[in-house]
């Protein structure tokens, strides 16, 4: 993360370096993708595609994640007239924080703590059906003006899922049951997927930091997203370890409620709400790799000690 940071901010304070950032701003967009498929694809590699199946603790885990979106939502549809215009963007970046699945990089998250590679796998599917679903619906509400139907923005949203979810899903299970020569050195190769995901969080830490430092929003404005950004990340790690505690399956559940797919959510605000709430996500990004840092680090003390 700090890599990404002083990479990105050495290229965008250096004028001899401005034609090779020019040149490497497209390829570097083009290449995330690209590792976001490789993580899940060697991800799934490792998984025992017969236990991917519902538990308890994913019907909690989304209940209150629905929860938080309705308690949000309420607060921007109270009928007290329409918000000041940054409050309107501040309460849309908080949704976008919110409402954004389960991060396609949890489940390696997971792993690295010790976790269930299947629950967590299982559950990153249900939480992006279930943004595909209330996308669309809150969406229109708090954007009266946005070009957005439902079946339009839900055939959208389910597209980009297919892509990023299912068809490195599909590869995998080929591989694994047909490739068995390729399969074995893919798996033979240790923490795989964590290193190709460090390298996309350089990357990410990078864009975010550039999102952020061209942000067109006051000062106050951006720290007020960032910090509250902040207290909804803790919360929703939190919740998620609470709800987990109950089942046996803390790391899981923490991972699943806390660490969100923050690309898929700029893409969202984005696309359908005001531009300017991509920047909570965008903050969310750095605040969760925090939490996942720290979490790594005191498991590997643990395990150590």
């Amino acid at each position: 993360m700090g890599a990404g940071a002083l990479l990105y901010l050495l290229f965008a304070f250096t004028p001899q370096l401005d034609d090779m950032a020019t040149a490497m701003g497209p390829f570097f967009a083009t290449i995330l993708p690209l590792f976001m498929f490789l993580i899940l694809f060697v991800t799934f590699c490792k998984v025992d595609f017969r236990q991917l199946r519902p538990v308890a603790w994913h019907g909690w885990v989304a209940l209150f994640q629905v929860l938080f979106i309705s308690v949000l939502m309420a607060l921007m549809l109270m009928p007290s007239g329409e918000p000041p215009a940054q409050a309107k963007v501040l309460m849309e970046a908080l949704l976008m924080c919110c409402i954004s699945p389960c991060a396609t990089a949890a489940a390696v998250v997971t792993q690295k703590l010790g976790g269930s590679l299947e629950q967590m796998t299982t559950y990153t599917f249900l939480s992006n059906f279930l943004t595909v679903l209330l996308a669309p619906v809150c969406f229109p509400l708090i954007e009266k003006g946005a070009d957005i139907t439902f079946l339009a923005a839900f055939t959208k949203i389910l597209h980009e899922v297919f892509l990023v979810l299912v068809v490195p899903m599909l590869l995998a299970y080929i591989v694994k049951h047909h490739l068995k020569g390729l399969h074995r050195r893919i798996v033979a190769v240790r923490d795989l997927s964590y290193y190709l995901w460090a390298c996309s969080l350089m990357i990410v830490t990078g864009t975010t930091v550039k999102n952020i430092v061209h942000a067109e929003v006051s000062v106050w404005l951006l720290t007020a997203i960032a910090l509250l950004g902040l207290l909804i990340c803790i919360v929703q790690f939190a919740v998620g370890r609470f709800i987990g505690h109950y089942f046996d399956h803390t790391q899981e559940a923490g991972q699943a409620l806390g660490q969100k797919n923050t690309a898929f959510a700029i893409w969202l605000s984005s696309a359908y709400l005001n531009p300017l709430s991509s920047v909570g996500p965008g903050c969310y990004i750095l605040w969760q790799n925090i939490v996942n840092s720290v979490e790594i680090w005191l498991y590997r003390k643990k395990q150590l000690s």
